[in-house]
């Protein structure tokens, strides 16, 4: 098991509040994520693939924007990407991309997971860029979250 800071479960507990708005106010896939720079949220998001019918619309994507317009930069170095779900392969590529130095996420996901579980896309040492990932925190809550939004959809 990893150690996580107070830090890290509190900006997640808001990765997760930002899931549970999706699944709530948006009848989204529920996944939320915070960039966080410097100790303070640069950028906030939740999936709107479903609503903006846009399948590059996913929370951590959101978040990269949401920080790209505040900050006015497109790189993030030094910055932490709070996320529920293990990203896909386009969201590592984003991350990569943006220069995000640590990703710390919830849920494993067993079908697209790009930090280990189906591919090593965050992982990988052929890029020029390196990310430290760390999973597992409120993994289970997250989990459920997705679960039950699921069953409900059957």
């Amino acid at each position: 098991m990893t150690d996580f800071s107070s830090d890290d479960d509190r900006f997640m507990q808001r990765a997760l509040d930002l899931a549970r708005h999706a699944q709530q106010e948006h009848a989204e896939v529920p996944v939320g994520a915070v960039l966080v720079a410097d100790g303070q949220i640069a950028g906030e998001g939740w999936n709107h693939s479903i609503s903006g019918n846009d399948p590059s619309a996913h929370a951590e994507v959101m978040a990269l924007r949401d920080a790209g317009k505040r900050l006015g930069n497109y790189r993030f170095p030094g910055a932490t990407l709070y996320v529920t779900l293990e990203p896909c392969v386009m969201c590592s590529g984003a991350l990569i991309h943006a220069r995000v130095a640590r990703v710390v996420y919830g849920a494993d996901d067993p079908k697209t997971g790009a930090a280990g579980s189906v591919f090593d896309t965050l992982l990988s040492p052929k890029h020029n860029h390196r990310i430290a990932v760390q999973r597992g925190l409120r993994g289970e809550e997250a989990a459920d979250m997705l679960r039950a939004f699921f069953r409900r959809r059957r």
